[in-house]
């Protein structure tokens, strides 16, 4: 099955979990494993655990090798993989869930970790040995609910703009320089590489970006969410639609039912990738897999600042995925020993590299980088670089706010197609936010 871009950009959409999933945790059903097992990262245990994932062909490859590992380490432990796709992970997860049959070891997203933490139905991963004091500063708050962590960062990644250097050269145009651009450069940049090079897209998929939105957000003082709910009022999303507007006048961006298209597109022919846009928005840690399929390499550029400074950014490192446990694990001992090992252990890291981000931990940060191909050695320099640009680490999500993305992505469409104003629009996406909020 092909993956379009939206599902492509895991943990960014915040597509929803589905029907199944508010019944499923209500209960917190108990894990699939049985046995017990030793405690710490590479322990001899005793033990059978279910892990769940999604993935592509490289993470599959890396996640059954890092099991083989693990278990000739320690021999009396026995892992069954559950691989699987995004486009239907968190179905079948509610579904396992409800059913009683939820895997031990769970990867997890920053969307949906609310949703099974709020519920009690995520293991508290420091009261059996998962260690993260060796994690880079912002990086282990993205798995704590109410304080307690239940999901330990497996990768850093950033929201980006990539870039293609041969549509600008087909403008004639340089790069931009991104320390020191506004959302109004961006526009201009956009609308006159677009017009010079002959592409449909001068930048695309931000507007549909949760994560651009909430870096706009942060730069006016504000965020997505909050621990009382929602982080923004009608007033803020109008702004943000404002300027999606602005850009399509400017044309910046594509009409709307290119925009709408490109966003069920498949990865191998999205905008950037075919060359039919200057600049699109991904996560860093999703560097390599474009250019894998990339017509001409792309680059990574920040995303801009109100005023021209990279240091105002308000950036962040985000989870790109997190290991989770179920809390009716059989063996919450063997499920935390396997997660400790994967985020602290350097077999487990020099086996999966950079494929699922940059790892937290900042002594395998160091240990695996000249290891690392040249596109994850760049995503690696960009994460380094702009630790001056980081502000607080946002809060995951509340319970039903992991569809925000989605959300507001039909809401922006209509008001983009003209079927709606941009201030009804905004208030009809913020009041739809907050109803689908369980809080």
């Amino acid at each position: 099955m092909a993956v379009n871009r939206r599902r492509f950009l895991i943990g960014a959409a915040g597509l929803a979990i589905g029907g199944a999933t508010t019944s499923g945790l209500a209960g917190c059903a108990p894990g699939s494993s049985g046995g017990s097992s030793q405690g710490g990262g590479g322990s001899s245990g005793s033990g059978n655990l279910a892990l769940a994932f999604w993935g592509n062909p490289v993470r599959n490859k890396n996640t059954q090798a890092e099991v083989a590992a693990y278990l000739k380490a320690n021999p009396k432990v026995k892992i069954s993989t559950q691989p699987g796709e995004f486009n239907t992970y968190w179905d079948k997860l509610a579904t396992q869930t409800a059913g009683n049959t939820a895997p031990d070891i769970i990867q997890m997203d920053m969307a949906y970790i609310s949703e099974y933490g709020d519920r009690g139905a995520l293991l508290d991963l420091a009261k059996y040995g998962v260690d993260t004091s060796k994690f880079v500063p912002g990086t282990v708050e993205s798995g704590k609910i109410n304080g307690t962590l239940v999901g330990a960062n497996a990768g850093i990644n950033s929201a980006v703009l990539f870039a293609s250097p041969k549509v600008f050269e087909k403008a004639k145009m340089d790069l931009p320089d991104d320390t020191t651009w506004t959302w109004d450069d961006l526009m201009q940049v956009a609308a006159e590489v677009a017009s010079k090079a002959g592409v449909a897209h001068g930048v695309a998929s931000m507007f549909g970006s949760d994560a651009f939105f909430g870096a706009f957000l942060r730069q006016h003082g504000k965020e997505l969410f909050t621990d009382k709910g929602v982080g923004f009022d009608n007033a803020d999303a109008q702004a943000w639609f404002d300027l999606m507007v602005k850009y399509q006048k400017a044309k910046a961006i594509a009409s709307p039912q290119e925009i709408s298209e490109e966003s069920s597109r498949p990865l191998d022919q999205s905008a950037v990738v075919v060359g039919k846009a200057a600049m699109q928005y991904y996560n860093s840690n999703q560097l390599e897999a474009v250019n894998a399929v990339a017509a001409s390499p792309v680059t990574m550029l920040r995303y801009p600042s109100l005023t021209g400074k990279a240091t105002d950014r308000k950036a962040w490192y985000k989870a790109s995925m997190l290991w989770s446990a179920s809390s009716k694990t059989k063996d919450p001992e063997g499920a935390a020993a396997w997660i400790n090992w994967w985020v602290n252990s350097p077999d487990a890291a020099m086996i999966d590299l950079a494929e699922r981000g940059i790892p937290a931990n900042g002594e395998l940060q160091k240990a695996v980088t000249p290891k690392l191909s040249k596109d994850q050695q760049a995503v690696a320099k960009f994460i380094a670089d702009i630790k001056p640009e980081l502000a607080a680490t946002p809060i995951a999500p509340p319970p039903g706010g992991g569809t925000l993305g989605a959300v507001m992505f039909r809401h922006q469409t209509d008001v983009l197609f003209g079927r709606t104003s941009a201030a009804d629009g905004a208030k009809a996406f913020v009041d739809e936010v907050k109803s689908n909020l369980k809080v």
